[in-house]
Order: C-alpha cells, then structure tokens, then sequence
C-alpha cells in the first residue's frame, strides 16, 4: 500500500452499550463482526463524532455523565498543512481527536491538543476518511458529488483542464468587474464632462471682468439715487464755497489771523500750518464736488442694463459658484474656466482604455471558452472508462443485468455562451445513471437502486476510482444488505482489493465478507447487555474461523460450519 494516511487506533467510553472499548486498526481490510445488538454499530457511531458529525445526548451511556471517543491517527507530510493551520501538534505521525458529549448534550472536540468547532473537525478528517452508509448513498444522488467523484477518477488529465479553466475564469471574473467599475465611473465621468462643458458654454458667454460684482453695485447704487446724490453734493459745495460763510471763507480768515503773528510761536506755527493743510484739502475737495454735481445726470437705460447683468452675474454665481463674496467667487470661477480645457480632455481619455479592456476580455472568453471544451472533452472520456469499469463492478456484486452510466451535459460550444453557461467547475452538469435491464430505461442514481444497491454501486465506485485516487480509510456501513451466496463473496473480494490502496473499515453480518479481512474484530454482549473493554476482542487465525463459523451456522459449535469457515478462509491464499 502507497503511503496514506490512517486511522490507528479508536478509543470508545460511555456511549451506548459501550462502556469502555479500544480497538487497534491494521492497514488493510478491519472487518468488524457480532450479534444483533452487540453494538458493532456504536463504533462507527463513535468514529462519526470524532469526524465532526452530529452530537446528541441520547448517545451518553445510561448512567453516565458524558461519552469520550477518540481516534489516533497517523498522517502524512501532505496531511499536515492544514493542521498545521489550526495549530494543531502532530507528535511523531500520530494525530488524536477527542470528542465529548455530556449527558445534558453540550458537545467538544479538540485536535491535536487544540480545542475546535465540531465543524473543524469534519474539515480536518475529510481529507483522511470516507464513510459509506445511508447518509453517503444520500449525498451521492448529488450533482455535485457525482461530479466530484468524475473529477477524482479522471486524476491529473482533468485536475490540470479545471485549474487551467478556473485561471482562466478568475480572470475573465476579475477584468469583467475592473471594466464594469470603469464604465459605472464612465458614466459618473460623462456627468462631469457634460457638467464641465456647460460651464465652459456659460463662461464663454458671460465674458465677465474682475471685480464686476462689486463695480456693477455700485453704480446701480448711484444711478438708482441720482436727486439724493445731486442735493448731497450741491448742498456740500454750497457749504464750502459761499462767500459769506462757506468754509472756505472762514478757514481762509483763520489762516489770515494766524499769518499775522507768523514768527512769534513756534506752536502756534504747527497749527497755523495744519489749518493751511485744510485749506488745500477743503478746496480739492471743493473743485471735485463742482466736477462731480456737473456729470451727475439720470440714465434709466443704463441703469437697466446693469440691473440685468448683475441678476445674470447673481444666477452664474449661485449655479456654478460657492458661498464666498461675488467677487472672490468669479475670481475663483475664472481660474476653473481657465484650466477647464485640459480638466476636459483628461476626462475625455478612460474611452479608449476601456476599449482596450473590453478587447482584452473578449480574447480572455475565447481562450476560457476553449478551456471548458477542454475539461468537458476530458470528463467525457472519464466518464467512458468510469461507467465501463463500474459496470463491470457492480454486475459481480449480484446485479448481473444492470449498467452504469456517467452523462455529461453541457452546452453548444459552437453557438455563443452566455455567461450563466459559465461556473466555477466548468459548463457541465454530470448525471450517474443506471439501467437495470439491457434496454431498459436509464434511470437517475437514487431513484432506481435500493438501499442496499446502493452501497454497492458505491463500492464498486470506490474500488475503481481509489486505484488511482485513494483516499487514506474508507468505511462501510451495510455495504452488504441483501446480499448473500457468491455475490457476498464478490463484495468481500471488492473490499479486499479496495484494501490494497486504502485502509477499510467495515462493519458486517456476511462470513463471506469476514472471510477477507486481513484484521477481523468482534464485538460480543456480556451476560447484562453492556459491552466492557475484554468484549472487543482481535481474532487470531483460529478464532476467525469460530467467528465465521458462527456466522454461518448461527451455532457456536458447528464442525460443518468450521469447515466452510476454513474454506472462506483459504480464499485469501
């Protein structure tokens, strides 16, 4: 046997009728035989917790507090990885897993020393061992197992087609989401080119000057006030200029009374000079208010006019503008407008990239397409051997007449795929099929096998499929209902062989099954109907054909059976 993984050694307290038991496992076919009732079941019961599978309080012993099963077993190099992610310690090659249920149905589990979710656990052992019972005939009625157990038969030829296919549709997955963001911000880019040249468009039209806000303002100020601004500015020119008493009659008589004592005071000359200062101020001040009430004239078709473009400059600034002063926002509108021709031609470049992107997609889906035919071509021929070597199985297990079918449905490669046609696993959908009779109709897996079917086409799979794809254990669970005579014989012989690869585990009423072990356990009842540690009992050559004597016979003592035992036994060679 190839180096594989297995399952050393399983130890069973409180659970059922089992009140303590420890069997050590060989490598090859571990045949598990007894009465009715001795509880050869409670240890696949037990070896399922261990695996991750369903706890339930009804399990615990009568009596006792809580059940523990754990199993050891010995892993490979391969094995470790993931182990070795859950931190869990592998000493030598021996990993042990521990599951304990309490009375009250509280459940753990632990992994090489680390405490895991029971969920942990079925990860981890998945990759060690198979169980074939009523749950596994269940799972395999499954497209998806049944498609898994083709990928597995077909070995590297198929496992190098899917992950070509799958490298291939990650990418194709990948561009098609980077070209489906760059399009959603093509769209939001277009808004914003649209938006851009509106802007532009508006600007060019305005043609507004610097400061034009505050400027337009305030002559719309003056001509909107031209009587108040005329009496304002006549009454002050009046004010300074007359002749009697305007102001600058009165400054002009204080700077002549301070020129007459010029020379005197130095500080009446500082403000002899202030009041000469005034004088010039005041008669600016005078000339400029003459030259002001002379052009002060009433203009309504000018103030119209800048009625109308401050309402046009008041609606670009509050569409296209912010919350500051008018002034400072066209300042701030004129630099956008100025850099508005390069902002646009950079938003108007991503059309060609997205081109180039949607070209590179559509060469991605032609070589992904060709890919799917080449994993589909691959599972066909799979399938072809597949359902010829199975057949071939299951007509020796006592279903002489019937055949077995792998279909593979998938989709016209020459018309064009749509993308729902594509998966994760390829284009196919794989089907199983049986027909019972030559002629007869195929008839889906599940729908036209009895329980006991089956578990053998089961078996007849896992022979065929574990020479070139072993798993490290495989178990069966009545793998032999309804089968008696030669085709028992047949399925302890498939067993055996299945052995070569793998270890197996099965648990059997059949002497023709026995008969093949090459480790044989039997489980006996003591006097109250509790199994102790002493009732699993490792048979020695002899022993196994008292075993298998009783099994024939149904008697302990039976020298006609002893002998049939003896004969089943030499089968072997």
């Amino acid at each position: 046997m190839s180096e594989r993984s297995y399952l050393e050694e399983i130890s069973i307290r409180n659970l059922g009728i089992i009140e303590q038991s420890e069997l050590e496992l060989g490598r090859g076919l571990n045949v598990l035989t007894g009465e009715t009732g001795a509880g050869k079941t409670m240890i696949l019961t037990a070896l399922n917790l261990v695996l991750g599978g369903k706890s339930d309080s009804s399990l615990v012993r009568h009596g006792a507090e809580r059940l523990v099963a754990t199993a050891q077993f010995s892993v490979t190099g391969e094995s470790r990885v993931h182990l070795d992610e859950i931190g869990a310690e592998v000493e030598g090659s021996s990993l042990i897993v521990t599951r304990t249920v309490n009375s009250d149905g509280k459940s753990k589990a632990s992994c090489g020393g680390v405490s895991v979710p029971a969920g942990t656990l079925a990860e981890v052992t998945e990759r060690l061992v198979e169980i074939h019972g009523q749950s596994a005939n269940a799972q395999i009625v499954k497209p998806t197992r049944q498609r898994e157990l083709l990928d597995r038969f077909g070995g590297s030829f198929i496992a190098e087609a899917l992950a070509t296919y799958q490298q291939l549709y990650t990418q194709y997955l990948e561009l098609k989401d980077r070209i489906k963001t760059m399009k959603a911000a093509t769209n939001k880019r277009d808004g914003e080119i649209a938006e851009l040249e509106e802007f532009l468009s508006a600007w060019s039209k305005l043609k507004a000057v610097r400061n034009e806000p505050s400027t337009v303002e305030d002559e719309i100020q003056r001509l909107s006030s031209v009587e108040d601004l005329r009496i304002a500015s006549s009454g002050a020119l009046a004010a300074l200029d007359s002749e009697e008493s305007g102001a600058l009659t009165l400054v002009h008589s204080a700077r002549r009374f301070l020129d007459a004592a010029k020379g005197k005071d130095s500080r009446l000359e500082e403000i002899a000079e202030r009041v000469a200062e005034s004088l010039f101020i005041l008669d600016d001040a005078s000339t400029d208010l003459a030259s002001y009430a002379t052009a002060l004239e009433a203009d309504p078709e000018r103030l119209d006019f800048l009625q109308n473009r401050k309402a046009e400059l008041t609606v670009f600034i509050k569409r296209w503008g912010g919350a500051g002063t008018p002034d400072d926002e066209l300042v701030a509108l004129a630099g956008k407008a100025k850099s508005g021709k390069e902002a646009l031609a950079d938003l108007q470049g991503g059309d060609e990239r997205i081109a180039e992107l949607e070209n590179e997609l559509a060469k991605i889906k032609k070589s992904l397409l060709a890919a799917a035919q080449s994993l589909t071509d691959a599972r066909k021929f799979a399938a072809s051997n597949l359902s010829t070597s199975v057949t071939t199985e299951i007509q020796s297990l006592a279903m002489p007449h019937t055949r077995f079918f792998v279909e593979i449905a998938s989709p016209d490669y020459s018309a064009s795929l749509k993308e729902s046609d594509f998966t994760q696993l390829g284009c196919d959908e794989v089907t199983m099929q049986i027909q019972g009779q030559i002629d007869g109709p195929k008839i889906a897996l599940g729908k036209g096998a009895s329980g006991g079917e089956m578990s053998r086409i089961m078996l007849a799979l896992e022979v065929v499929i574990a020479a070139s794809h072993p798993v490290g254990t495989y178990i069966f669970d009545e793998v032999d209902a309804g089968v008696g005579g030669k085709a028992a014989i047949e399925v302890g012989k498939r067993l055996h062989n299945l052995a070569q690869h793998s270890q197996v585990i099965v648990v059997t009423h059949l002497p023709q099954v026995a008969a093949w072990a090459d480790t044989h356990f039997v489980v006996k009842k003591s006097s109250d109907g509790s199994v102790v540690q002493s009732g699993v009992l490792k048979l020695g050559q002899s022993e196994r054909v008292e075993e298998i004597a009783r099994m024939l016979a149904g008697l302990e003592e039976s020298s006609s059976a002893r002998e049939h035992a003896a004969e089943l036994l030499a089968m072997r060679g």
